[in-house]
């Protein structure tokens, strides 16, 4: 069958790569793995689930594998992944289960997994549910009969649960900020909006009506010209993107410009910075933010530490070295100090907060960042590994950072799964980043 679990947990078309029978497999395993058996403590298992219509079916078969395993399932319906997240913590449950596909077309869906206290899985953990799906072994688990076969509950008020927690967390009103909000037809659909108005916010909604098969289709964070569109329709402050599952905000400014994650990263780490509440001064960004980002964070006093690209690994650089934000360029950012993991609502509150407190425009408060022009080629190879070892390789890529000096980068990345060679250059000029780009595409490609 070979690797289940990718950067975000186990995904595929659903009934197709990922069907009812893996699903089941997963939740046993998963309740193997992370569920505490002491002899007297029945495991729980909090579900959530976005809209999409696969969820239906994939839910059914996650709580029959749970119960088959004894765990009581908490089930939460339609909600935003850092909601599951929230509630495993909070309903003290020991393991949650979202069903998402994140921004990924409606045929797809996924299972993302949280242990207790509502963090995603160390690698050796997924390692070790993996094992038990791919071998079988989950079917030879705990398998209780009577009363000691796991029951279901509904929990009515786990939207207004997590709603509560993310108002606390707002830093100030925002009364007086005009936002478009586009809920890409997710699992935030009905949450964001009430959650930003309740903020103080003035709140127009589009992409806020999932019907199963709408999800992320032509909107959301992966389709902005919509949301731009609506910000200049309504003349509002700024706009807000969130994906199938609200784990991640794109922004766009009251003319259109799109802020993305480096972006929304760097005006909370400044607004942080200022008041004191900056854990060590330093911010967490993975390998592709901006060199603009960078110099930035550095010319504010602000350090940043970097990480492989995944949220995942942003959240272990911020538990390992106790810091407390940090985020990616496609939009996922942590708050540490109120969240598990990324929240989209939670990044726009705070975004939003920012702009109420000085009196800002996005605009203004994102214009510190001046972003280098990036280019990204994908470099098909027919062996990714002899591309990282080869000579020829390195020497061009040597050429090239002594070329750029300080004013640009160059980052070579093997793909996880294909056999491609991203190849990134950052350069002072769209010209030059396109030219650089190129030149190194060609002598990737030409390893044998």
């Amino acid at each position: 069958m070979g690797r289940l679990f990718g950067t975000d947990g186990v995904r595929g078309r659903a009934n197709a790569d990922l069907t009812p029978e893996l699903a089941l497999s997963v939740a046993r395993a998963a309740a193997g793995v992370l569920a505490d058996r002491d002899g007297t403590h029945r495991p729980v298992a909090v579900v959530g689930r976005d809209p999409r219509a696969s969820g239906e079916m994939l839910e059914a078969a996650v709580v029959a594998g749970l119960t088959s395993a004894g765990a009581e399932v908490l089930r939460v319906g339609v909600l935003p992944t850092p909601a599951v997240a929230h509630l495993t913590a909070a309903l003290d449950a020991d393991l949650g289960v979202m069903l998402s596909a994140s921004h990924n077309p409606m045929p797809d869906n996924g299972i993302k997994l949280f242990s207790r206290g509502g963090h995603k899985l160390p690698d050796a953990v997924e390692a070790a549910v993996e094992r038990g799906v791919l071998t079988g072994a989950d079917a030879q688990g705990h398998r209780p009969t009577g009363r000691d076969v796991g029951r279901v509950r509904d929990v009515p008020d786990a939207g207004d649960r997590y709603a509560a927690h993310l108002l606390a967390a707002v830093p100030a009103s925002l009364a007086g900020v005009s936002v478009v909000v586009d809920c890409a037809h997710g699992a935030a659909s009905a949450l964001a909006p009430e959650v930003y108005r309740r903020a103080g916010a003035t709140v127009h909604v589009i992409g806020a009506e999932p019907d199963g098969w709408n999800i992320n289709d032509g909107v959301g964070s992966t389709h902005l010209d919509p949301l731009r569109a609506a910000v200049q329709e309504t003349g509002a402050d700024l706009g807000l993107a969130h994906d199938g599952d609200a784990d991640r905000c794109l922004a766009v400014t009251a003319d259109g410009e799109v802020v993305d994650g480096d972006g929304i990263l760097a005006v909370c780490a400044l607004g942080l910075h200022e008041a004191g509440a900056l854990t060590g001064d330093t911010v967490v960004a993975t390998v592709m933010s901006n060199l603009g980002f960078h110099h930035t964070m550095r010319d504010a006093g602000i350090g940043v530490a970097t990480t492989a690209v995944g949220d995942r690994y942003v959240l272990e650089t911020l538990r390992s070295r106790g810091l407390s934000l940090g985020g990616e360029q496609s939009g996922h950012l942590v708050f540490l100090d109120h969240a598990t993991t990324g929240d989209g609502l939670l990044t726009g509150l705070m975004l939003m907060g920012r702009m109420a407190a000085t009196g800002s425009s996005l605009a203004q408060l994102a214009g510190v960042v001046r972003k280098l022009p990036q280019v990204l080629v994908n470099v098909p190879v027919a062996d990714r590994i002899a591309v990282s070892e080869s000579d020829d390789v390195a020497r061009a890529v040597n050429a090239v950072e002594e070329e750029l000096g300080e004013t640009g980068r160059v980052l070579l990345r093997p793909s996880g799964t294909e056999q491609l060679v991203r190849v990134m250059v950052e350069a002072p000029t769209q010209e030059q980043a396109d030219e650089v780009a190129h030149r190194l595409a060609e002598v990737v490609a030409a390893v044998r």
